[in-house]
């Protein structure tokens, strides 16, 4: 079975120019995503999806490995089936280049141990401790049922605490496993009024009757959508490094 990892890095973010090169400790944050996953035993390789040459340079640089794609994709999940196209291989797992924090204890789990023929799809999530969190837009809320199929996706808090405060909150993790079926589903159909309500490209499946799975992780993950964000995760980096070194 041939697993490959992709790491969408898309130069012009909305809210973020240049993203995938902002400096931590030291290096771009392209280069940390990368190195991690690279580590990890099971990936047959790991390709940087990208869109400008400024990245390119970077990547010629740390010795990554990376395809030049199309800079008009509207998202990551496009990306990643333009590299499908180019790259054979039964699973392709995207890890998203704003995710520094991410270590393959939020990959392994989502790798099949067969090759799946219908469209599939399967990602990571993890519990929200943090009420402030909750009710960030920019955070995922995930609604599953007790074997993991996903009932929605929100950036609003679901569900609704109207009849019990007991609730724990999930929240999507940018690491996710799809087959070529699956990307190629997804390209091929329109958007739909809640993915366009939502943002939330993983709507597509939902609104044409393909099931997602998401599995729980232990993650200190973190999206870096803002410059606050990378300033969370420059924290945590030092931190984990000044550990490293007592030790």
């Amino acid at each position: 079975m041939k697993v490959i990892a992709v790491i969408p890095a898309r130069y012009l973010s909305t809210r973020f120019q240049g993203k995938p090169l902002a400096d931590i400790c030291g290096r771009p944050m392209i280069y940390w995503v990368y190195m991690s996953i690279s580590k990890m035993e099971g990936l047959e390789q790991v390709i940087c999806a990208i869109d400008d040459e400024r990245i390119a340079d970077v990547c010629k640089k740390y010795n990554i490995k990376y395809i030049m794609t199309r800079k008009d994709h509207p998202n990551h999940i496009a990306r990643v089936q333009e590299v499908s196209c180019l790259v054979e291989a039964d699973y392709y797992i995207c890890v998203n280049g704003d995710e520094p924090l991410i270590t393959e204890t939020c990959i392994k789990p989502i790798i099949p141990n067969l090759v799946i023929r219908e469209p599939y799809f399967v990602g990571a999530m993890r519990t929200l401790t943090d009420p402030a969190q909750v009710i960030d837009s920019a955070n995922i809320k995930i609604a599953v049922n007790g074997q993991g199929r996903c009932l929605y996706m929100s950036r609003t808090p679901i569900p609704y605490p109207k009849g019990t405060l007991d609730i724990i909150y999930k929240k999507y993790v940018g690491v996710e496993c799809f087959n070529k079926k699956a990307l190629d589903f997804f390209v091929n159909m329109p958007i739909g009024d809640l993915e366009k309500a939502e943002d939330i490209d993983h709507l597509r499946f939902l609104e044409n009757g393909v099931q997602l799975y998401f599995i729980e992780v232990e993650s200190e993950s973190l999206s870096v959508d803002t410059p606050k964000d990378l300033e969370y995760v420059r924290k945590i980096w030092d931190r984990q490094e000044h550990i490293d070194m007592e030790h």
